[in-house]
Parts: C-alpha cells; sequence; structure tokens
C-alpha cells in the first residue's frame, strides 16, 4: 500500500491565519479554515472512557470496502475476583479493535491481560464472548481488588 497524502486527513491547524480583506476573498478563506477545524476535530481519538457505549472518534476501513468507513465505540467495565465473568450488554459486535485495562491487587498495579516473566500460570487472560467478557486467572495469578476493562468495537 503506497501512502497518499491527498487522501490522509492529518489533525493539524496553522496556529495564525491571513485573512483578506475584501468580503468574496475573506468568504471563501473563512470557509475553508472551518472545513480544515471540522475535520481536524473530527478525526481526532475521543478521550471519554465511560459506563455508558460512547464514539471513539477512530475511523476504522471496512474489509472489502476500503473507502466505506465504520466507527469504534468504547465501554468501559469494572470487575474484581468476585465479578470475572460478566455480561458486557453489547448487541451486533463486528469485531474488536482493542481489549485492554488493569487492576491492582491493593498494592501493585498491573495491565491487563497480564504476562508474567515467571510462570505461566501466574497469567490472567480477558476473552469476549457474544455476550459475556471472561477474565481467567492463572493458580498463581495476583489477587484482583479492583479492575478495569476498556471494549471498543465496531457495530453492524
Amino acid at each position: 500500500m503506497t501512502f497518499n497524502p491527498t487522501s490522509s486527513i492529518a489533525p493539524f491547524l496553522q496556529t495564525s491565519v491571513f485573512f483578506p480583506e475584501e468580503f468574496d476573498e475573506f468568504r471563501v478563506k473563512f470557509l475553508q479554515l472551518y472545513r480544515d477545524i471540522s475535520n481536524s476535530v473530527n478525526v481526532r481519538q475521543i478521550g471519554v472512557f465511560d459506563l455508558q457505549e460512547f464514539l471513539t472518534g477512530e475511523s476504522w476501513a471496512t474489509n472489502g470496502d476500503p473507502q466505506r468507513k465504520k466507527q469504534t465505540y468504547r465501554t468501559i467495565y469494572y470487575f474484581s475476583d468476585a465479578s470475572l465473568n460478566f455480561a458486557h450488554n453489547i448487541t451486533n459486535i463486528t469485531l474488536t479493535t482493542h481489549i485492554y485495562g488493569s487492576f491492582t491487587d491493593g498494592t501493585n498495579f498491573y495491565p491487563l491481560p497480564y504476562v508474567s516473566a515467571v510462570a505461566v500460570a501466574n497469567q490472567i487472560q480477558i476473552v469476549v464472548t457474544p455476550t459475556n467478557i471472561v477474565v481467567t486467572k492463572g493458580g498463581g495469578a495476583p489477587a484482583i481488588t479492583n479492575g478495569v476493562i476498556v471494549l471498543e468495537y465496531l457495530r453492524n
């Protein structure tokens, strides 16, 4: 695939702009600037992590039709050792784009999924089924006092 700068939108704006004094030229420049601002704002990633489904601002090419884009959604889930298998309540997921999170054992903080450099039995896995999020802990894995899973996905 070849990079094509004319089809790419970078969220970058000039910090200063010269506006012509003549109204028609001003109008053209102003409308161009407004389009640039709108495009830059619309392609940024939205930094909201909520318990309710939220658009991320990411746009993904559709498999088989790269010109058609799909928006990704994000939902977060809090959990602990008492709740390692719970419903995500999302229908029509076609693909997950990111599954990640972190947890604490009350003292230390760990990434999810957790990979131990010491023993395979210490690891923690996350699987998303059509209905649930399932966290599976190895026999030597740290306790999960409090954790969060971030699920980002495409829908039909």
